[in-house]
């Protein structure tokens, strides 16, 4: 039946169709990593996840890590990972890498219901399939991670203990705006996943839903940590680093601490000169622990903005040592 079967294809296409090789795990992971597939409660197809669960997770509860990849990535592609995992398993926690439909360049992609209900539906799976401690579920990601993270505290802030972004996208309209100035890819990536320019009435709003930065009021009182690197933006390929600075600012509002918002004239000299102003150089503290010097940060309640002597990057080591 097989050789009938192959015969019928050559006879239609000439020569057999090439099929696309589905991508095995990483090398550098571990054998204790499994592949799951998960049902998506929003369309009821079949996602995949990379899961862990540490020896004693059947003895007492764990703490979950919920790490998330970056824009043009996916759930086994993405850089971090297997530090990341690296980390969970030295401290005894469970670890989810959900894909949430993958790239960014497509409509199910880039913070679509499908997406939010994928990185839900991840967490219920690690819950059933172990004995996580739900006070102690951390949501970890930076750029485009960043981007899906603070989403995912904004949709479902009572799901999260923590919250760590890095370098996020937090307004997909100003950033499209960015990349098309700079000419970078996002911008064409942006108008697959959204059918058009955020100038498009009929596509603006779509935009402004799956942008954190509008509802971050949502995220009140969750614990949230944003780590920008100065230079940030400062390249094609990279966010602006008022993205960063325009989320804590939404968020230092939402719980009650206006006195800490950044004023509009030094959210603009940072990301435009990429200098801290010499009336906040004193806001800073020493961490050597760090990757990237610590050049300023500034605590509004629960959240904590930090801005550190680099560009577009993610220490994964300070990000995870946030949790604890």
């Amino acid at each position: 039946m097989r050789l009938c079967f192959l015969l019928f294809l050559i006879s239609v296409f000439g020569t057999l169709p090439a099929l696309e090789a589905q991508p095995s795990l990483p090398k550098s992971l571990p054998e204790e990593v499994r592949e799951v597939q998960i049902t998506s409660s929003k369309d009821h197809s079949i996602q995949p996840a990379l899961f862990y669960t540490p020896p004693a997770v059947a003895s007492k509860p764990t703490p979950l890590l919920v790490f998330l990849h970056s824009w043009s990535t996916d759930y086994k592609t993405m850089g971090g990972l297997a530090e990341a995992l690296a980390e969970s398993r030295r401290r005894g926690w469970a670890f989810m890498d959900p894909n949430f439909r993958g790239p960014n360049d497509h409509p199910d992609a880039c913070a679509s219901d499908l997406a939010v209900a994928d990185v839900l539906d991840s967490v219920v799976y690690a819950r059933k399939a172990a004995r996580i401690d739900a006070r102690h579920i951390y949501l970890l990601g930076s750029s485009g991670g960043g981007h899906m993270a603070l989403m995912m505290a904004v949709r479902s802030p009572a799901v999260w203990t923590a919250v760590s972004v890095w370098v996020p996208i937090t307004d997909l309209a100003a950033w499209y705006g960015f990349s098309k100035e700079t000419g970078s890819q996002y911008y064409k990536m942006m108008e697959q996943c959204f059918g058009g320019p955020p100038e498009d009435p009929d596509r603006g709003p779509e935009y402004h839903r799956r942008s954190p930065l509008g509802f971050l009021s949502r995220a009140r009182k969750l614990r949230i940590t944003i780590d920008a690197g100065l230079h940030d933006g400062h390249d094609r390929n990279a966010v602006p680093l008022r993205q960063s600075l325009n989320a804590f600012n939404a968020l230092a509002r939402a719980n009650g601490f206006a006195d800490k918002v950044l004023a509009d004239a030094d959210v603009e000299s940072m990301t435009r000169e990429a200098r801290i102003p010499a009336h906040l150089a004193n806001e800073r503290e020493d961490d050597p622990a760090r990757q990237q010097k610590i050049l300023f940060r500034r605590r509004a309640g629960p959240v904590t903005l930090t801005i550190f002597d680099g560009g577009h990057s993610l220490d994964v080591l300070t990000g995870i040592r946030y949790f604890e």
